[in-house]
C-alpha cells in the first residue's frame, strides 16, 4: 500500500531574519540618499558656476558699471538659483586692471544635520576700450 504524498511543511525562520532585512534595508535607504545628495551638490555647484561665469562677463565689460554688473548678477540669480540654491551671496568687485566674482550658496539637504554649500571664485582682466 502506497501512502498519499503529503506536501512537506517548511519549518519557519520565524523573526530570525526580521532584523537583519532591517537593517540592509536601512542601509541601502542612507546609501542612496547620500547618492541623491551628491548628485543635488553637483547640480548646485554647476549652477554657481553659471552664475559666476556670467556675473563676470557682465562685470568685465568696458562699459560696466558695478551698479550695472550688480543688477545683471541679480537677474541671473533669479533665473538660475531656482529652489536648489538658498542663501545666495554674490561678492563682485572691479579693479582697475582685474575682475573678480564669488557666488556663494547652501543647497538643499536631504541627510539631517548637514547642510551642503556651494562656493565659486572666478576672476579675469578688464576689458579695455581702445581705438583702432
Amino acid at each position: 500500500m502506497t501512502r498519499p504524498h503529503r506536501p512537506r511543511r517548511l519549518r519557519g525562520r520565524g523573526d530570525r531574519g526580521a532584523a537583519e532585512a532591517a537593517i540592509s534595508l536601512a542601509a541601502t535607504l542612507v546609501l542612496v540618499l547620500i547618492v541623491v545628495q551628491v548628485a543635488l551638490w553637483a547640480h548646485a555647484q554647476h549652477r554657481a558656476q553659471a552664475i559666476a561665469q556670467q556675473s563676470l562677463a557682465a562685470l568685465r565689460a568696458a562699459e560696466a558699471t558695478p551698479a550695472t554688473a550688480r543688477a545683471r548678477a541679480q537677474q541671473i540669480r533669479t533665473d538660475l538659483g531656482g529652489a536648489l540654491l538658498h542663501d545666495v551671496d554674490i561678492d563682485l568687485q572691479r579693479g582697475p586692471t582685474r575682475a573678480r566674482v564669488v557666488v556663494a550658496a547652501s543647497t538643499t539637504a536631504l541627510l539631517p544635520g548637514w547642510t551642503p554649500t556651494v562656493r565659486v571664485r572666478l576672476s579675469g582682466p578688464v576689458e579695455r576700450a581702445g581705438t583702432p
